[in-house]
């Protein structure tokens, strides 16, 4: 399978690719905990249909030293007893932000205050940024059917 379009060597997609990989290396700096900024891009990717991403987000969270149980069970966080409250409200968060078109009035004011209530501002900043750069990305990789296997964890730093 290849890509439909070559987002690598594409002049214009490099260019913003450039400033989409600058802004997730803020988010990196952030004090957002790294685990729950992991967590967050694997579901918006299994929600998005983003196979590249998928990849990318599991092998680099494992890398990272996050347990299979944990990353296995994302999917079906609402049932598993391996998240934080924090976590189930950032994941909540995600879910709501990625599915805003399915969502009469988007996210809702609960999920809002769950986070809320395990983030301070800066954090919610980043979160909010990192699910919006994620759906970002996962938008380029299915519009393209960007081929996903073969990511290497740290292959983009």
């Amino acid at each position: 399978m290849e890509a439909r379009l070559n987002l690598f060597a594409s002049p214009i997609a490099a260019k913003v690719g450039k400033h989409l990989v600058a802004a997730g290396k803020v988010l990196a700096d952030s004090t957002l905990p790294a685990a729950t900024q992991e967590l967050v891009k694997l579901r918006a990717s299994q929600i998005n249909g983003c196979g590249f991403c998928t990849d990318m987000h599991t092998k680099d969270a494992a890398h990272a030293g996050e347990t299979a149980t944990r990353l296995n069970l994302v999917a079906a966080w609402r049932e598993a007893t391996v998240f934080t409250d924090a976590e189930r409200a950032a994941l909540e968060l995600a879910e709501q932000g990625t599915r805003i078109a399915d969502a009469a009035g988007g996210v809702t004011d609960e999920a809002w205050a769950q986070a809320a209530k395990h983030y301070d501002e800066e954090q919610l900043a980043a979160l909010v940024c990192a699910i919006a750069l994620i759906n970002t990305f996962n938008r380029l990789n299915v519009i393209v059917q960007q081929p996903a296997g073969d990511y290497q964890p740290g292959q983009f730093a």
